[in-house]
């Protein structure tokens, strides 16, 4: 198998390495505030909004646990600034040297905080998948938050790929609590890490999970369920999720998700075996739905489309 560097991997896309400085020195220009959900967790609630010059992309929840002898971050926002505000309100509740970040997936709105963090002794962990999807989009990735958040709120903003990988589990030890990291099968996306604290059975998902924010398809929507199916089993005391409220009951807090999906699976699969057309599915398929979610209308015609192109070939 090939190997990639962090540093071919950003060469490759045409994103430049950071070699400059870290901002974690620097006077953030917003602040955030953070809930804490459970002994030594912390989690800064992302808006349901679009990512904008207003927000600087903080349209996701972002958390981090205190252990003993380090801070993990889990999730670091859409943008420098709002990394910037998140290592500030990370800072009023510790000192302790932040040993690791992890990324749940390659989406912007989770990972575009990451440069403030870069610092000799963080590491940034990442599913095994993850590098090789940023490299092949991290370029279109900074087009786009260029344009949705404009050159000032976007300044700083850069790819930083994981170097600690996971393919399937992995322990991280912070002091007196011990992360479990898993790699999970296709679903939101093909790079989808979920993490769980063994201390307070709190359980990260990611984008695996949205609440009141429309979900968003850009990997399987049958794996997808199939994930949630394998999530159900799992026992947790609470759950974040990448979008919604800082914590959620589990495993009721995925009903309204997973019933979505389905509703979607049904009603796509019904057209093609009608016969209709995309453009059917996508002015028909699931509409019921437009009520129980923000921002159907953005992201609805999207999930259709990605869900029939994958459902008209079983």
């Amino acid at each position: 198998m090939l190997q990639f560097s962090r540093r071919t991997i950003l060469q490759g896309c045409g994103v430049a390495m950071a070699l400059r400085p870290s901002l974690a020195s620097a006077t953030p220009r917003e602040t955030l505030s953070v809930a804490p959900i459970a002994d030594g967790i912390f989690v800064a609630q992302g808006r349901h909004e679009l990512s904008s010059s207003a927000n600087a992309g903080h349209i996701a929840n972002l958390s981090f646990v205190v252990g003993d002898d380090a801070i993990a971050v889990i999730d670091t926002g859409g943008s420098a600034r709002n990394g910037e505000a998140l290592l500030a309100a990370i800072r009023k509740v510790s000192d302790r040297p932040i040993r690791y970040v992890i990324n749940t997936h390659m989406h912007p709105d989770h990972l575009f905080g990451n440069a403030p963090f870069q610092a000799p002794e963080t590491i940034f962990v990442g599913h095994a998948k993850l590098p090789m999807a940023l490299a092949a989009r991290a370029g279109r990735y900074l087009a786009t938050n260029r344009t949705e958040l404009g050159p000032d709120a976007i300044e700083g903003t850069r790819v930083i790929a994981p170097t600690e990988l996971v393919a399937t589990t992995k322990i991280l030890d912070i002091g007196g609590r011990t992360l479990t990291l898993t790699a999970r099968k296709t679903a939101h996306t093909d790079n989808d890490l979920t993490v769980g604290d063994d201390k307070t059975g709190t359980l990260f998902l990611g984008d695996l999970l949205f609440s009141g924010r429309i979900p968003t398809i850009d990997g399987s929507i049958k794996g997808w369920l199939q994930v949630l199916a394998e999530l159900r089993q799992e026992p947790a005391a609470r759950v974040v999720p990448g979008h919604g409220p800082v914590s959620m009951g589990w495993p009721e807090g995925m009903e309204a998700e997973q019933h979505y999906l389905e509703t979607v699976t049904t009603e796509v699969r019904a057209l093609i075996k009608a016969g209709k057309t995309l453009e059917d599915a996508v002015a028909t398929a699931a509409r019921g739905e437009k009520q129980a979610w923000l921002l159907f209308d953005e992201f609805h015609p999207r999930n259709v489309s990605a869900a029939f192109a994958e459902l008209e070939w079983e």
